[in-house]
């Protein structure tokens, strides 16, 4: 039987280097929905174990509020994942709620740490289960999304890593979320493809970083390309981005008070055996609920809106 997944905010992702204890501090200060703790990319090899026990400690003694509390491993393909998974999760336990695991490749790699957090919350006696969020970000990964997606209800959520991405695809790229000289958006089908097989698995998808943090503007209209294809958050690889993932993946408030009198309006005319009504001269019917609930109505509950 399928365990129900938890609906988490995932507006803004900030990412945090797990081997900066001051910088750990401000991200659980911060307003971000989410703050994953970096073991990977952002941690030199000499300090990726005892980085281990800085994420620990942080996870045990701050105040991270409603924040959703995350720690991105290394991959599967490294000597550092297994332990990751291990030393983060014996010391901090239920003040963990989601691992991130990278350079996914299949769901064999997805498989394997769902089978070790299992051993581990049983062995521990853990009260909630530890949740798996996973990025794409190599060609093969992209290629398997739809068997990923789905492999297990413990995964919550996939992120676009356009970055790795590019270095895959052998896309030339001057900053990590940008792309000059290409004629469109550089990343539409690949935010289309993990986008429909995440909505398909019933998962959140989040579209990753955008290097140039002093290019605000940019960042914002990466956010709104991935936002109009569905994607629910983010990456802020910077704090100064939080606040305009947050305002770009929340709905406005006039749209939230449109939407549920358009929603009223509608169930009682379908209490009258109406299948469309006329609101303002436009025509609302079952399909047009079905887009409001699913674009404004239940971010504004998650959100609090």
């Amino acid at each position: 039987m399928n365990t129900p997944r938890p609906r988490r905010a995932r507006r803004s992702q900030l990412s945090t280097p797990g081997s900066s204890e001051k910088m750990i501090q401000k991200a659980a200060g911060s307003n971000a929905d989410h703050v994953f703790l970096d073991l990977e990319d952002a941690v030199a090899p000499n300090q990726k174990v005892p980085s281990r026990k800085k994420i620990v400690e942080a996870l045990n003694t701050l105040d991270w509020g409603k924040k959703v509390r995350c720690v991105r491993i290394n991959d599967l393909t490294t000597q550092w994942a297994y332990e990751d998974i291990i030393e983060v999760v014996e010391g901090a336990r239920e003040n963990l709620d989601t691992i991130m695991m990278t350079k996914v490749q299949t769901a064999a790699d997805i498989l394997f740490a769902d089978k070790l957090l299992s051993m581990m919350e049983k062995k521990l006696g853990l009260k909630k289960r530890i949740g798996l969020e996973a990025l794409i970000e190599e060609v093969e990964g992209m290629q398997n999304v739809d068997e990923i997606a789905r492999c297990t209800d413990r995964l919550e959520c996939l992120i676009f890593g356009m970055g790795d991405f590019s270095a895959s695809m052998g896309v030339d790229v001057k900053s990590v979320g940008k792309a000059d000289g290409y004629p469109g958006d550089i990343w539409h089908y690949a935010r289309f493809k993990l986008v429909m097989a995440c909505r398909a698995a019933g998962i959140d998808p989040v579209d990753g970083p955008y290097a140039d943090f002093r290019n605000p503007e940019g960042y914002r209209e990466e956010a709104k390309r991935a936002m109009i294809l569905g994607c629910v958050g983010k990456w802020a690889i910077h704090p100064s981005q939080i606040d305009i993932a947050l305002d770009v993946y929340s709905p406005k408030q006039e749209d939230v008070v449109r939407a549920r009198a358009l929603e009223k309006a509608y169930a009682e005319a379908e209490a009258q055996g109406l299948g469309a009504i006329n609101i303002d001269g436009v025509m609302v019917d079952v399909a047009s609920i079905r887009i409001l609930r699913n674009t404004v109505l239940k971010k504004a509950d998650l959100y609090g809106m």
